[in-house]
């Protein structure tokens, strides 16, 4: 099933919200995220560079990472009020104006 992203970080809410201990602070988030990012570098290495993965160690995969990455996202954006379809949608702008020329574009005539 196919969620918007408003869908997304209402999902979000509804769970974090049952616990009394709500959102992390900002800067517990953000080392959060710098530890998934972190496992996403080791899978990314273990999949695509020279460092196969240990015998004894776990399954993991970039689809999860990215999925781990994602939900601090939103647990990031809710706790401080960002829409994150919005802030996506600012970032295109700032793209598709300020780096219009930056890179070769595929001819489609």
């Amino acid at each position: 099933m196919e969620k918007s992203m408003a869908e997304m970080q209402q999902e979000v809410d509804r769970y974090i919200s049952q616990f009394k201990e709500g959102y992390f602070s900002p800067l517990s988030m953000m080392a959060r995220m710098s530890e998934e990012v972190g496992e996403l570098a080791r899978e990314v290495n273990h999949q695509f560079g020279e460092k196969p993965k240990k015998a004894d160690e776990a399954d993991n995969s970039i689809e999860m990472e990215l999925g781990d990455i994602l939900f601090i996202t939103i647990c990031f954006a809710n706790s401080l009020g960002i829409d994150l379809a919005e802030a996506h949608n600012k970032v295109m702008h700032k793209f598709s104006t300020r780096d219009a020329d930056r890179w070769t574009k595929i001819n489609t005539d």
